[in-house]
């Protein structure tokens, strides 16, 4: 422990080093794609892919069957949205011969191809802007962890709308709107985006926001209605059905754990007779994991229900900002989300201060995560695949990673690092206040440090 507080107080340079470590592969993953024709893992394995989550739900925005022939688990917000962006003529019509949903539009619809990275480019200017708004000097090294890491890099080359989402959460609880009511709006349409982000607003009952988390859910509704009412499709038994069967589905496919932000995918394989994990690692070692990794899961999970209790005991004592990461922490550790889900997590661990061991762990976890490279175990037989950059036919050759085994555990360790140091910082207080101090938090006090909260009439 000394040693790890010798070396990690030096956030002068470490932070600013493991920036510079994602920038070199960036520039090593670019150079693979120009050398290959395509992007090397943890990226998508299918090289012909590129964008697909956003050309084929601009495709299903213009057709018929979204939910009951393509089966998708996005509400209809992102039906509405991909309608106004695009080009209408670049989509046939489903009845049509020989149609490729999505995927073909990738070469007429230039709106859709700019709009991807005009998202991504001010997601850049706003992430830093509200980095350098909570501190100047940190700024910079952490715009590139989030704003330009692995999990972004994942959500653009995937063409997924957690980039918009992401856009959203950042408006809501950033220093970027002073409003409360533009934050109620941003996130109604962030939770209309990714329905688990409920449990980024949840927490703040800990601190009392009581109007602030009616509001907030309450504009989730309307959003919802609304958006409904213009697509015309996309109920609340339909999507809930669609979530359990693609919950289902994923467990027992064997490239959920290609990059993944949970076990659940490994633990499923594990428990299939479907691939003989036990030929490959050995019984006994698969029934060792079979304990060990729900075992952390738990833990993590324990954890962070504690830190939960301890913030509404001492609500003034923990920032609101740690509720709401933990919050998403823990819906994204729990159930697979994809790996893009993890820019959630990450905007609000980058806010924490360069202070005490925990924080710095999570904070250096965070910059980890945002690595887009991979250790390669064990090398796979090359395969022929179509390529979407490079538009031709070529040797893929794929590698068994250290990262889907890994990447997991470094997101609980994040959880349980920041629930201790929640527990930790109750304690402390309770220690020089007494329990009697919980009675002073203010219940008009400000959601976060950076915006104001309207409060009731009558308030003091």
């Amino acid at each position: 422990m000394t040693i790890l507080k010798n070396w990690l107080p030096a956030g002068r340079w470490v932070e600013p080093a493991l920036a510079a470590v994602i920038l070199i592969g960036i520039a090593y993953t670019g150079w693979f794609l120009y050398e290959n024709q395509y992007l090397p893992q943890p990226f998508f394995y299918e090289p012909t892919d590129i964008y697909a989550d956003w050309f084929n739900t601009a495709f299903w925005a213009r057709n018929p069957g979204a939910y009951d022939a393509w089966r998708t688990v996005y509400p209809p917000l992102s039906f509405v949205i991909m309608r106004i962006i695009g080009i209408d003529r670049c989509y046939p019509d489903r009845r049509a011969n020989d149609f490729s949903p999505g995927l073909d539009a990738r070469d007429c619809d230039w709106v859709g191809l700019a709009a991807i990275w005009l998202i991504f480019v001010m997601n850049i200017v706003l992430v830093c802007y509200a980095y350098r708004k909570i501190d100047r000097s940190t700024a910079w090294p952490r715009t590139i962890c989030v704003a330009m890491g692995l999990p972004m890099l994942d959500a653009i080359e995937r063409g997924n709308l957690v980039i918009l989402c992401f856009t959203c959460l950042l408006l809501s609880f950033g220093p970027l709107l002073k409003s409360a009511r533009l934050r109620w709006v941003a996130t109604g349409l962030a939770i209309n985006f990714k329905v688990y982000l409920v449990a980024a607003v949840v927490p703040l009952l800990l601190k009392r926001r009581w109007r602030w988390v009616e509001s907030a859910l309450l504009s989730a509704v309307i959003v919802y209605l609304l958006s409904y009412a213009a697509f015309g499709h996309g109920t609340v038994v339909e999507i809930y059905n669609n979530i359990r069967e693609f919950s289902d589905a994923q467990a027992s496919d064997i490239m959920a754990v290609w990059y993944s932000s949970t076990h659940q995918a490994l633990l499923s394989l594990l428990k299939s007779d479907v691939f003989p994990m036990g030929l490959i690692l050995g019984s006994r070692n698969v029934d060792l994991l079979l304990i060990i990794i729900p075992a952390l899961q738990y833990t993590m999970q324990g954890l962070i229900c504690l830190a939960m209790m301890a913030a509404w005991v001492r609500p003034e004592a923990i920032p609101s900002y740690r509720l709401v990461g933990l919050g998403i922490l823990l819906a994204v550790a729990t159930s697979e989300a994809g790996g893009y889900s993890q820019i959630f997590f990450m905007l609000f661990v980058m806010m924490e201060p360069w202070r005490g061991f925990g924080r710095r762990w999570a904070i250096c976890a965070c910059y980890v995560l945002a690595i887009p490279l991979d250790i390669p175990i064990d090398k796979l037989p090359p395969l022929v695949r179509n390529t979407y950059i490079g538009d031709t036919s070529t040797f893929v050759t794929f590698y068994v990673m250290v990262g889907p085994f890994v990447r997991p555990v470094i997101i609980m360790t994040i959880g349980m690092a920041l629930a201790l140091v929640t527990i930790r910082q109750v304690w402390s207080d309770v220690r020089q206040q007494g329990w009697a101090g919980r009675w002073r938090f203010r219940r008009d006090a400000p959601l976060l440090p950076w915006v104001r909260t309207p409060s009731p009439p009558g308030a003091p």
